[in-house]
């Protein structure tokens, strides 16, 4: 039976669409209306808030906590100065992807890291002869605001000056006066935060947070805005870009960080770590897939609904369904993992794996697209990721009032 989050009282009362699904063993809402689009605008132009609680969170402390997380994860945590953030992967021996996450050095002796799957047994067999407590936090409630507006729905609740806080950092403070740890990060590819506390202040600041934002336009938000915004963002999502190769269900469907779009994340020339040997000689002889961004062609689209006397059909809603990328000669070359008709940018956009000989910008392919029950083909290009990169996500914020 899935479990509720500490949230769920004011995300339930706050949901008009009854639309649910199980995330991490928690309900989590996919829309608070009976469609998203309300939401997807209040991540884009205003502030949207979703809870994130369900992700799984590990502390790892201890003189040694910085050495396990580096020897476990594809970044140097020993060389991360204390409030810095960063993104990495956790491969396994043969260099194969588990999983992705945030690694968050709170202090010399603290770090804290996020993630799709618990991993506290896995990095508990790699802690031998070190120093180290690890502690499964998962308990902890999670916030993440995000959108345009956020800092400003943020700053007049807390006891810092937000617009200094860079990208990518993170702080303990007091937000409505009750403490908590804020990062600036989040799933939109937008400027965002992330907030995180006891599940005891967790309504006192939902509230706290609504107040602040109203006048901002907040809105609650759910899984099926987010899946769009990150694709826009072009992030990949774990079980559906890529399968954590500990349940692949054949060794054909595991990717590496490399093939999976997520190679910026792995610090090679450092001391050991898993997969560390595997990755470089992957790396010398070249990765056989590629995680792309694909822009399909409206005009190919709209021919291909035309033989059917029909418009084109493309609602602003993610698709997590594989189907199938051709070369020109119509030869398989892989597969679509994540589709969406973006409100914003106006075109139609897929994140796919394909065979790294085809993953250079501006490649020509096609794309498996059914109408009325039967398949068709729509060309599309390989195009760069991210598909929206607004200066903002990085920019210090200017706040439309002081705080």
């Amino acid at each position: 039976m899935s479990r509720p989050t500490p949230f769920h009282p004011r995300t339930t009362a706050a949901n008009r669409g009854w639309a649910y699904k199980e995330w991490a063993g928690f309900v989590a809402p996919c829309s608070y209306d009976r469609h998203s689009e309300r939401e997807y605008v209040a991540f884009r132009h205003t502030v949207g808030v979703i809870d994130v609680s369900p992700l799984y969170k590990l502390d790892v402390r201890g003189p040694d906590a910085a050495a396990l997380v580096a020897r476990c994860w594809s970044r140097d945590a020993t060389q991360m100065e204390p409030g810095r953030v960063v993104y990495a992967t956790l491969s396994d021996d043969d260099g194969y992807l588990l999983d992705d996450g945030t690694i968050t050095m709170l202090a010399r002796d603290h770090v804290r890291v996020t993630s799709s799957e618990p991993w506290w047994a896995w990095m508990h067999d790699y802690a031998r002869g070190l120093d180290v407590t690890l502690t499964d936090v998962s308990h902890l409630a999670a916030l993440a605001i995000q959108g345009p507006l956020a800092a400003d729905a943020l700053a007049p609740l807390l006891d810092f000056d937000l617009t200094k806080m860079r990208f990518f950092r993170a702080r303990r403070a007091k937000l409505a006066g009750r403490p908590v740890w804020i990062t600036r990060t989040g799933y939109t590819g937008d400027l965002g935060y992330e907030v995180f506390c006891e599940p005891e202040h967790a309504l006192a600041l939902w509230d706290a947070i609504f107040e602040a934002g109203a006048p901002h336009g907040i809105e609650p938000c759910g899984l099926d805005a987010l899946d769009v915004v990150r694709i826009e963002a072009g992030f990949v999502l774990q079980g559906v870009d890529y399968v954590t190769a500990r349940l692949a269900p054949s060794p054909k469907r595991k990717s590496t960080a490399y093939e999976a779009g997520l190679g910026w994340t792995v610090e090679l020339d450092r001391a050991p770590f898993v997969g560390q040997r595997a990755i470089r000689d992957e790396v010398r002889r070249g990765p056989a897939w590629a995680t792309v961004g694909l822009d399909l062609s409206w005009e190919g689209l709209e021919a291909l609904y035309a033989r059917y006397d029909l418009p084109p059909h493309l609602a602003p809603i993610a698709s997590r369904a594989s189907v199938p990328v051709y070369d020109n000669g119509k030869k398989q070359i892989g597969q679509v993992t994540s589709s969406t008709w973006s409100p914003l940018l106006k075109r139609y956009i897929a994140i796919a794996q394909v065979q790294a000989k085809f993953a250079t910008l501006g490649t020509q392919v096609q794309v498996e697209h059914t109408v009325d029950y039967e398949r068709g083909v729509v060309g599309a290009v390989v195009a760069p990721r991210p598909f929206f990169d607004p200066p903002r996500k990085k920019a210090q914020p200017t706040l439309r009032s002081a705080p």
